[in-house]
């Protein structure tokens, strides 16, 4: 694939590995066209600090200032490398509680962003995809059953939805990571959890948003990328719109298992897929998320990118 709009380094992110300008420079040597930068937005709270970052003697201000420091470094590397690849500046929201709108909000007003993943992580102010335990935790504050933790992880990522319309919903179906079985579909879940995800879905396609077609859910076992087919089938029938991405945490991890993405595509009979391009100046687009332009290209043409020339062909 020639695109990746989720990724995260090891410079700014300590379950990542590897720097940032060595995450552009791989995407680079793999003939990517358009690499996100998006690293997770701080957290206010110290109760929502992960196990990693306790360890590290973290507070929340080393995360603003961690927060910051990407941004820059971002800025200088964009220019660094425009003439190679288009580089995108973002961040991954992280919807925990209500009071994470002003958050995400303040954090957009104080930089200028190209354009952000709104993703849920945690329901009840719990990590959900972090490990089986934390998943439990969740699961308990919400009744004991699987079926009323995605309901309350649905209405979260709706919240979120509504207040936010991110120009890229990252891993919809997120919350199946750690469930007691992965590769059952959300519609086998029951009414309740199904019409929510209709809900959301309906939304998304309302103001046009695009749901990240995400790698990373093959890397971590399952047996297609987020979101389910399911999903797919529902989110193309209103129209919705398609990206790639690989949650690429290190070097090794972009591009990974592309193959498989492409696979999925024609299973699912997407024929084309889009992605975003930082508005040039002076240029007046209709087909406008955030500060991006979206781009279309057919998957013929993307078949026919240089990426698949440069890792072996598709």
């Amino acid at each position: 694939m020639p695109f990746s709009h989720h990724s995260h380094s090891g410079q700014y992110c300590l379950h990542a590995t590897n720097l940032l300008e060595e995450m552009i420079q791989t995407a680079i040597a793999k003939g990517m066209r358009v690499l996100s930068l998006t690293e997770h937005i701080p957290r206010d709270q110290r109760e929502d600090l992960y196990p990693e970052e306790v360890e590290a003697q973290c507070t929340t201000f080393d995360l603003f200032r961690n927060f910051a420091n990407y941004y820059d470094q971002a800025l200088r590397l964009r220019a660094r490398y425009s003439s190679h690849i288009h580089l995108l500046i973002g961040f991954e929201a992280e919807y925990i509680r209500p009071s994470s709108i002003a958050l995400i909000r303040n954090l957009q007003d104080l930089y200028k962003f190209d354009f952000f993943i709104g993703s849920v992580h945690h329901v009840n102010s719990i990590p959900i995809d972090y490990n089986h335990e934390m998943y439990k935790q969740a699961m308990m504050t919400c009744g004991g059953t699987e079926e009323l933790l995605f309901e309350a992880y649905l209405d979260d990522q709706y919240e979120m939805l509504k207040a936010l319309r991110p120009a890229v919903v990252g891993h919809f179906d997120l919350i199946r990571l750690k469930s007691a079985d992965p590769a059952r579909r959300m519609s086998e879940y029951g009414n309740g959890v199904w019409q929510k995800v209709l809900r959301n879905l309906t939304f998304i396609s309302s103001y046009k948003g695009i749901l990240e077609l995400n790698s990373a859910a093959v890397r971590k076992g399952m047996h297609t990328p987020y979101p389910e087919r399911d999903i797919c089938k529902v989110f193309m029938e209103l129209g919705g719109r398609f990206t790639l991405s690989d949650d690429s945490h290190g070097v090794e991890q972009i591009g990974q298992n592309y193959y498989r993405v492409l696979e999925y595509i024609h299973e699912i009979g997407l024929g084309e897929i889009h992605y975003l391009e930082k508005l040039p100046m002076g240029e007046i687009a209709t087909n406008v998320l955030d500060a991006c332009a979206v781009r279309t290209m057919s998957v013929e043409d993307l078949k026919k990118e240089v990426f698949w020339q440069l890792v072996g062909g598709p």
